[in-house]
């Protein structure tokens, strides 16, 4: 899997002037774009599009400063569709305007990735596979900026939002595992050239009833198939390098790949918070089925 990766971070490269062709991804990777984008976040920290922007920023810093490129040029070159857009993001990822390169003789670089794997052994990771008919999550939703790292405010202040009329209402829908409340993330934008990515973050339950769900936003979820991590320690540490070892040991080494869908997440009684019961919930596909 990771020297699949690899070679698409190849073709990437090649492409830092034109269009990606994500069919073209899928080949050289043998898997969905969503997987690839997905794990490609989960290894790297950052999203893709944020790794292409960052590539792109980086060559044209070396052409604006090394090529005698003007800043017209160097925009187009790397696909802006404008001189304002292309000096905005740049301005945003190295601190000054395009047109103060020369000036300042800065050069900030930004290395193409590589992925390798290093072999941890001895941890167990506690997961089960199981089948789930069609369910909804219902809640309260928020669009926030994507985080790879520490507490999300956003999500801190979307739970704060609901109020307890809410949150007993809330109650009164959920009828299946695990019958108390989630969090579920979804709808991931990979960000563009001008802009960073978001998703949508929903605090609800997980139902199958058929009813009026008046005041709250509903995520309607097919049959999958789910991996589903379970562990128990410190909170959040336990819970976070459940995370990590998901995407980075699990997934690469499994034959299994992520299917679009939300992320689920939930957390026992938090009282103890050396000893959190969690689990972690990601709808998979065996390799090579449609």
């Amino acid at each position: 899997m990771l020297k699949s990766m690899n070679e698409a971070l190849d073709y990437i490269e090649s492409q830092l002037y034109d269009e990606v062709d994500y069919k073209e991804l899928e080949r050289i990777t043998g898997t969905s774009v969503y997987h690839f984008r997905r794990m490609f976040s989960f290894l790297s920290g950052m999203s893709l599009g944020e790794y292409i922007r960052n590539r792109k920023l980086s060559n044209a810093t070396f052409d604006l400063l090394h090529q005698g490129m003007s800043v017209t040029e160097t925009a187009f070159k790397y696909g802006y569709e404008s001189v304002d857009g292309f000096s905005r993001a740049f301005r945003e990822w190295s601190g000054i305007s395009p047109s103060e390169v020369k000036k300042t003789n800065m050069l900030k670089a930004f290395p193409k990735l590589s992925f390798q794997l290093t072999i941890q052994g001895g941890i167990n990771m506690e997961y089960r596979i199981e089948k789930k008919e069609p369910f909804k999550i219902v809640g309260v939703k928020k669009r926030v900026p994507i985080q790879f790292e520490g507490e999300n405010q956003e999500i801190i202040k979307l739970a704060k939002s609901i109020t307890p009329e809410q949150r007993k209402k809330l109650h009164t829908f959920a009828n299946m595992e695990p019958n108390q409340v989630v969090n579920a993330s979804y709808n991931l934008d990979d960000g563009c050239m001008e802009e960073k990515g978001s998703l949508d973050h929903m605090i609800g339950f997980l139902t199958t009833k058929e009813e009026d769900f008046d005041g709250f936003e509903v995520v309607e979820v097919p049959a999958l198939t789910w991996a589903i991590f379970s562990s128990k320690g410190e909170f959040p540490k336990v819970m976070q390098e459940t995370w990590a070892k998901m995407a980075s040991e699990w997934l690469p080494s499994s034959d299994y790949e992520l299917v679009e869908a939300p992320n689920i997440s939930f957390t026992r009684d938090l009282s103890d918070r050396n000893n959190v019961y969690s689990e972690i919930w990601v709808a998979v596909k065996k390799k090579g089925k449609i």
